[in-house]
């Protein structure tokens, strides 16, 4: 049996902003349907905690997964982002402070998004992102195999910390706390996480109960033309909306 009762979470509660783009306005009509499983971990084995057995830092942990899965599958050469640079970035975009335990708090997804689309975080750019409904499984699914997988947020219960698989579904959102994953790989049981440096699954039903968000990310380091002409993925209307955003 699991035992993640000494891990550490750290996602604050999910923004709400009408500004955000909705990636349902982007998948066409006539787009084909998502494939019945996508796996983007290949021969990744070691995923590292990226500090999250030690901070609160999880939202900054599944940033560094997400670089180590596109990095693998579009390069074919895996980049890990540091310790260090993990570290950084956790005290100059959520204010940890080292000598201060206190300040040890997590932070909001968004907040942090918004951050490494303005100023990079350690190399790698984030173009744009856009938010699948947690609900609709299909954009999910979508989002994963066209973006090289899904960030998510999650309000735990507290039965997760002693699960081999996420599946329980009887606990209430959030008795644990919110945590953030990266999502690389799903099939028809439900997705895979990576999560304190290992893979994690979960079923479909646990997933609905207890997604608070969602976030398919977009970025250079895995985007190929050949992704959106044959998903029917809409991203001149993307980059527009993006434009009219930023005026």
């Amino acid at each position: 049996m699991a035992d993640h009762s000494g891990m550490k979470l750290g996602k604050k509660p999910p923004k709400v902003d009408a500004k955000r783009l909705k990636l349902g306005r982007y998948l066409l009509p006539g787009m084909l349907p998502a494939p019945s499983s996508q796996d983007w971990v290949g021969a990744i084995t070691d995923w590292g905690m990226m500090l999250n057995n030690e901070l609160g830092d999880c939202v900054f942990a599944g940033i560094g997964h997400a670089i180590q899965t596109w990095s693998a599958n579009n390069s074919g050469t895996e980049v890990t982002v540091p310790d260090s640079g993990i570290l950084s970035a956790y005290e100059l975009w959520a204010g940890y402070d080292p000598a201060n335990p206190d300040t040890d708090q997590g932070a909001f997804e968004v907040d942090v998004l918004n951050r490494w689309r303005q100023e990079g975080f350690q190399g790698h750019a984030l173009r744009a992102y856009a938010d699948p409904d947690p609900g609709n499984i299909e954009h999910v699914k979508q989002a994963i195999t066209i973006f090289g997988g899904v960030y998510l947020g999650l309000a735990l219960p507290t039965s997760a910390q002693s699960e081999d698989v996420w599946a329980d579904t009887s606990g209430e959102p959030g008795t644990w706390g919110g945590h953030c994953v990266w999502v690389p790989r799903y099939d028809s049981d439900g997705p895979t996480c990576v999560t304190w440096g290992e893979l994690k699954r979960m079923t479909w039903d646990w997933f609905v109960k207890y997604c608070d968000e969602a976030h398919a990310l977009m970025s250079d380091d895995f985007l190929r033309p050949s992704n959106f002409s044959a998903s029917g993925f809409d991203l001149g209307q993307l980059e527009a909306d993006l434009q009219a955003l930023s005026v």
